[in-house]
């Protein structure tokens, strides 16, 4: 079975289950949004040509949706080889549906949320078989104990991401998305070390395209005058020689 049939599978198979329902809000989700936001829209951009890819955020995660204790809500996770159309009509991520977890987690930390990310929610992605659990702390460290830090699932046990410090960055490697996790200003990036570049946030690749106009607009409005220039110059050898 091709994988574009698998997945009509799956989608017409769940298609009449009702969705999971929303998640409730934490009193302090505003302090979340900005990164959430940025995060899942960067990853989102960066991985657009996968039409099998899954990037989300802000639904439950659970083994089978009658789960209730274990139903946790990722702020961004990543899932490669699934139909995103699919999750996104059941309204969450059902593992034991899907056939597999997701293979990426980020949480971001807030006051509300900050202890249970790093005390709790690690060993239930780890039970999940998440393969990479990372959390982002803008406080630098007030909520999660480090501004930044991930774990890789080695035979079914989170081991520490190596974490690196200079410059005021904090950085580790996600061999699953093939980049750098950095904190920086109070903001996550994510460095693609390949294209040795950060990933452009969406008001970064607007600059550049409207950079990239500009530039484009002015070279052909300078040729555009050179050529002008060109025949005038041509105009005024073939009056000379006339005469």
């Amino acid at each position: 079975m091709s994988t574009s049939s698998k997945f009509r599978v799956w989608a017409e198979k769940y298609a009449h289950i009702k969705p999971l329902p929303d998640p409730p809000k934490e009193p302090d989700a505003m302090q979340q949004l900005p990164d959430i936001i940025r995060a899942v829209s960067i990853l989102r951009d960066f991985l657009s040509s996968q039409p099998d890819v899954l990037v989300s955020g802000e639904g439950y995660l659970c083994f089978e949706y009658r789960q209730g204790y274990a139903r946790l809500v990722p702020d961004c996770l990543v899932s490669f080889g699934v139909d995103p159309d699919a999750i996104e009509m059941r309204n969450g991520y059902v593992i034991n549906e899907v056939g597999k977890p997701p293979e990426f987690v980020l949480e971001v930390a807030s006051s509300s949320t900050g202890e249970r990310d790093v005390e709790v929610k690690r060993g239930i992605y780890a039970d999940f078989g998440v393969a990479e659990y990372w959390r982002f702390d803008r406080s630098n460290g007030e909520y999660h104990g480090a501004p930044l830090g991930g774990d890789l699932l080695v035979d079914g046990v989170y081991q520490p991401v190596e974490m690196h410090t200079a410059d005021g960055v904090t950085w580790g490697r996600s061999p699953v998305l093939g980049l750098d996790l950095c904190w920086y200003e109070r903001r996550l990036r994510f460095y693609d070390p390949v294209a040795q570049e950060y990933l452009l946030e969406l008001s970064e690749s607007n600059a550049r395209v409207r950079a990239e106009a500009e530039a484009r607009a002015g070279a052909e409005a300078r040729a555009a005058e050179a050529e002008a220039e060109a025949r005038r110059l041509r105009e005024e050898l073939r009056r000379l020689g006339a005469e």
